[in-house]
C-alpha cells in the first residue's frame, strides 16, 4: 500500500495572538488608531479555513491528519543563538511584545512559535523517513523571514530552517532544496543558507513587496553558497502564466541542476489576487500547477520526498481553496470543492503586452544564469 499524505496541524498554532499592538501591519500610535477587530493581518482565520474546508469536504478523509511535538531546544539552536531564545521566551511568560520588525506576539506564543516549528521538522523527518508520501504542515507562526537573531513580518522561529537542519543532521543529506512561493521574500531562510552549496534556496516573490523595496535578482550567495541562491522578483500584478513562466524558464532547470535529496516548500498562499499585502494575481489553479512541477522533479530526483510548510496567506476566504488545490495535488485525490473564485481570477489575469513584459524579465535573467 502507497504511503499517504499527511496532513500536520495543531490547534496551538491558532492560538498564537497578535491583535491590538498593530492595526493590518502599521503599528499602533500617534495617527494609526487601535483595530476594533482582529488587528494585525496575520490573523489564524485563513490557517482555520484551510483546515475547515479539507475538513467538510471529502479530502480530509483521504489524508493522514496528525500533530507532532514541539521542537526542541537543542533543535532550535541549530539556526537560532541562546540569547535570542531566552529573550523570546522571557517575553513570552509575561504579557508579549515585539522583538524586532512586524512580529509583535502574546503571552504563550514562544511555546507555540515552537509547536510550528516541531510540526515542520516532523513533516520533513517523517517523509524522509518514508512514512508519508509527501506532507504539508499548517504552521503558525510562520518562518522565512525570521532571521536568526531578530524575529521580523510576522515570523518569530526560522521553521523551514529547523526543520531542513534537523534533516541534514539526522539523515546525512548532502543536497536539500528549499522553494519559497510566498509572495513575499524569504529574507530569512536566504540569510541562513546564503554561504552554504548544501542547500538550494529559491524564492519566487513580488517585487520589493516585503522587505520593503526588495528585489534581490542580483544576490545569488557568497562563498561557497555562491549561484546556490536564485531569487526570481516578479512584477506586481504578475498572474498565473507568469509563474508557470518562472518556474519553467528558472525554477526548474535549477531544480534539475541541483539534483536534491528532498525538496522543502515554503508555502505560502498570499500571491492570490485577493490578498490585501500584495498585489499579485495567482489563483488555486497556480498552486495546483506548481505542485504538479515540483511532485515530478522529487520523483526524479528524490523519490518524491516533498514537504511543504505554510507561511503567509491574507485573504481569508481565497486562501482556503488554494491549500485544498494544494492537498488535491499532493495526494491525488480529489475533494468535490467547486472553487468559486476561478472564473473571477481568470477574468482578471494580466493583458498580452503585460505577459510578453514579464517574461522579456523572465528570459533576461535565464540568460544571465546561463
Amino acid at each position: 500500500m502507497a504511503a499517504p499524505t499527511a496532513f500536520f496541524h495543531d490547534e496551538r498554532c491558532l492560538w498564537h495572538g497578535t491583535s491590538g499592538l498593530f492595526s493590518l501591519f502599521l503599528p499602533v500610535g500617534r495617527w494609526v488608531q487601535p483595530p476594533a477587530g482582529a488587528g494585525l493581518a496575520d490573523s489564524p482565520e485563513s490557517k482555520r479555513r484551510i483546515l475547515s474546508l479539507l475538513q467538510v469536504s471529502d479530502l480530509a478523509d483521504k489524508l493522514h491528519f496528525t500533530s507532532a511535538p514541539m521542537a526542541t531546544e537543542a533543535e532550535l539552536l541549530r539556526v537560532h543563538p541562546q540569547t535570542y531564545l531566552e529573550q523570546f521566551k522571557a517575553l513570552s511568560e509575561v504579557n508579549g511584545g515585539e522583538l524586532g520588525i512586524v512580529a509583535p506576539f502574546g503571552p504563550g506564543s514562544y511555546e507555540i512559535a515552537k509547536q510550528a516549528a516541531g510540526l515542520a521538522l516532523h513533516a520533513v523527518d517523517r517523509v524522509m523517513s518514508g512514512e508519508y508520501r509527501n506532507a504539508y504542515a499548517l504552521c503558525r507562526p510562520g518562518g522565512h523571514h525570521c532571521l536568526p537573531d531578530t524575529p521580523m513580518g510576522f515570523c518569530l522561529l526560522g521553521n523551514v530552517a529547523i526543520a531542513v537542519e534537523a534533516a541534514i543532521a539526522k539523515h546525512g543529506l548532502k543536497r536539500v532544496a528549499v522553494l519559497d512561493w510566498d509572495v513575499h521574500h524569504g529574507n530569512g531562510t536566504q540569510h541562513i543558507f546564503y554561504e552554504r552549496d548544501d542547500v538550494l534556496v529559491i524564492s519566487l516573490h513580488q517585487e520589493g513587496c516585503f522587505p520593503p523595496g526588495y528585489s534581490g535578482a542580483a544576490d545569488r550567495g557568497a562563498g561557497s553558497g555562491l549561484g546556490y541562491n536564485l531569487n526570481i522578483p516578479l512584477l506586481p500584478g504578475s498572474g498565473h502564466e507568469a509563474y508557470l513562466y518562472a518556474m519553467e524558464r528558472l525554477v526548474l532547470p535549477a531544480l534539475e541542476r541541483f539534483a536534491p535529496e528532498l525538496i522543502v516548500v515554503s508555502s505560502g498562499l498570499d500571491a492570490n489576487g485577493a490578498d490585501p499585502l500584495a498585489r499579485m494575481l495567482a489563483h488555486a489553479g497556480t498552486f495546483r500547477a506548481m505542485t504538479e512541477q515540483v511532485m515530478a522533479v522529487a520523483d526524479r530526483h528524490c523519490g518524491g520526498r516533498l514537504a511543504l510548510v505554510h507561511e503567509g496567506g491574507y485573504a481569508e476566504a481565497i486562501v482556503p481553496f488554494c491549500g485544498v488545490a494544494i492537498m488535491e495535488t499532493l495526494s491525488g485525490e480529489t475533494s468535490g470543492v467547486e472553487d468559486p473564485t476561478a472564473a473571477m481570477f481568470e477574468a482578471w489575469q494580466p493583458n498580452a503586452r503585460q505577459v510578453a513584459l514579464q517574461r522579456a524579465l523572465i528570459d533576461e535573467m535565464a540568460a544571465a544564469m546561463g
